[in-house]
């Protein structure tokens, strides 16, 4: 056992976020937290990691237990790259520590964490969550701001894990094929599943539905006592006292609290024939080429995903093609009766004195819907917003909250084109299953930009990749493009090269030669912990050279990736040369 928290209370401004929780961290485990934005996912992180106190309840954790925690949002000193992860790991880890960066989108080590966006500040700190030795991994939105290679790699490497991991993620297939035990938050309550994420819906669904026919049963047996109970005042007095009481303990305890249902079902503006039109479009920023000689139409029932590395032009995309920004060359038009409804990967920066009422009556009092005209308070309800947080400031929602009203008032202005940019980011589960059926629906196109696997594979009907201000198309969704990209030659939008000036460094021949000897040397290393293992019968000698070949085992593949990558370059740079 690594951590037992029992009885955990908590409660935030006016909000019970933990109602006597309890939870279990044993060795081994790989669990995923889920619920609705709001509920207290990410306090449970804090709280289990000693991030944020709880008013209420136990927590016992391990003796010398060693945690890495990522939260939402991390903090850095000013200083480079390579700094801030050097320094929180062993020297020798260089090699591995590069290799990491790598994969996770960083080219230029000396980069100042000053310049990074808050995307490449939760990248690094993945790095070193991934980097440092622990015995449990709690990572808060690990998906988020990775791009779709980024996050394959990220799920094999936590499935070969050997540590305990509990992390919150709304990654429907992330969920699925990493963690054998899911933790669901709802009002306060902890339920724990040991199951995967598709048993674990079986599972929701069976105890809700007991739940109801409980409640039911209760309320036909509270219906006949209460018969009992009025029947003739004279006679009161003759009752039974236990059967009076036994009533009094049913009735407190038949409730059923059914749950909110997030309803979308917005009636688009009328559009036109004409919707948006890109004709040789071209975009170049600080010389380099984003997108080249681009020409595409919107179709009125488009499905489009947007895929491709980070920062390679996705959202310069999107704005482009909203007019958000001006094309370099070429022109973008758009329809007269196109009314766009663009969520960003950002909510609106909202002021301390907004209130939530206020914030979607700023876009529009009241909206047309099938069930007739219903109004902005009635609107907040639908989207998860109880009465009593109608007139709460702002800035006391939670972040995955702020992202579900600000998807209320893109959706409240009656847009007939979506442009969705990360989506997926920062939404729960439970919003983005209602948002999925709600685009089945839509009349209207719908062009989204996203990392998430499971959302494209269920929105999106042909996906754009981008590369290098090149557009490659491929029909279907994300599980068809990864099947057929390497396999099938592609319709090729516009093609444009650029040369690029490839030099290795003699840092970099020297990490070659490094990297060499590793891999020469740590094979050997293992072989002799193997054999230390096969002559102790102490099982505490035998846990701590397991501890170290797993240790070595993982800078062997770090040093390989490493090897590789550097072998890859100084081929292409000798090819080049020839």
């Amino acid at each position: 056992m690594l951590i037992s928290a029992t009885g955990l209370y908590k409660r935030f401004i006016e909000r019970d976020i933990l109602k006597n929780a309890s939870i279990v961290v044993e060795d081994k485990d790989k669990i995923g937290i889920v619920g609705i934005n709001g509920m207290g996912k990410s306090t449970l992180l804090k709280v289990l990691v000693g991030a944020e106190h709880y008013d209420k309840g136990d927590i016992i954790k391990k003796n010398g237990l060693k945690v890495n925690y990522l939260p939402q949002e991390p903090t850095f000193d000013s200083e480079t790259i390579l700094e801030a992860v050097l320094k929180e790991i062993k020297e020798e880890q260089e090699f591995e520590a590069k290799s990491m960066l790598t994969r996770l989108g960083f080219t230029d080590y000396d980069t100042k964490i000053d310049t990074l966006s808050g995307g490449g500040r939760k990248r690094l700190a993945l790095a070193i969550a991934l980097l440092h030795e622990c015995d449990l991994l709690v990572l808060d939105e690990p998906t988020n701001h990775l791009d779709s290679d980024m996050v394959v790699w990220l799920e094999k490497y936590l499935q070969k894990f050997s540590k305990a991991i509990v992390m919150v993620t709304h990654d429907r297939y992330f969920l699925e094929r990493v963690c054998n035990k899911i933790v669901e938050v709802d009002n306060g309550n902890i339920y724990t599943y040991d199951a995967n994420y598709e048993v674990y819906l079986e599972m929701k669904e069976k105890r809700e539905e007991d739940a109801y026919n409980t409640y039911r049963k209760n309320k036909n047996i509270l219906r006949r006592e209460l018969e009992w109970i009025r029947a003739g005042v004279q006679a009161r007095g003759t009752k039974s006292q236990s059967r009076i009481d036994n009533y009094e303990r049913l009735k407190a305890a038949t409730t059923y609290e059914e749950k909110a249902k997030l309803a979308l079902d917005i009636s688009g503006s009328r559009l036109g024939k004409k919707t948006i039109e890109a004709i040789n479009a071209r975009y170049v920023i600080d010389g380099k080429v984003l997108l080249n000689d681009f020409t595409y139409i919107v179709d009125r029932n488009d499905r489009l995903g947007i895929i491709g590395t980070n920062g390679v032009g996705k959202t310069t995309l999107l704005e482009l093609l909203a007019k958000r920004k001006e094309v370099t060359s070429g022109k973008i038009e758009v329809g007269e009766t196109v009314k766009l409804g663009y969520f960003s990967q950002m909510a609106n920066h909202y002021k301390d004195s907004d209130r939530v009422i206020d914030v979607v009556k700023d876009i529009s009092d009241a909206i047309e819907t099938s069930e007739g005209v219903m109004s902005a308070s009635t609107m907040l309800e639908r989207f998860l917003f109880p009465k009593e947080m109608h007139y709460q400031y702002v800035n006391r929602l939670s972040g995955g909250e702020k992202r579900r009203l600000y998807l209320l008032q893109v959706l409240m202005a009656n847009p007939n084109i979506l442009f969705l940019d990360e989506p997926t980011n920062d939404l729960d589960i439970t919003t983005l299953s209602i948002l999925e059926d709600y685009l089945d629906n839509f009349k209207g196109a719908v062009i989204c930009v996203s990392h998430d696997r499971y959302f494209l594979d269920r929105v999106v009907d042909h996906i754009f990749e981008l590369k290098d201000g090149e557009i490659n198309e491929y029909m279907g969704g994300y599980t068809d493009y990864e099947a057929k990209r390497e396999v099938t030659s592609n319709k090729v939008i516009k093609n444009t090269t650029r040369e690029k000036v490839i030099r290795f460094t003699s840092k970099e021949k020297q990490e070659l030669e490094t990297c060499e000897k590793l891999l020469d040397s740590i094979p050997n290393d293992i072989k002799k912990l193997d054999e230390e293992m096969n002559n102790t019968e102490d099982f505490n000698k035998i846990q701590e050279l397991s501890n170290k070949r797993s240790e070595l085992e993982a800078k062997l593949e770090a040093t390989e990736n490493r090897y590789m990558e550097l072998l890859e370059k100084k081929e292409e740079i000798e090819r080049n040369m020839r």
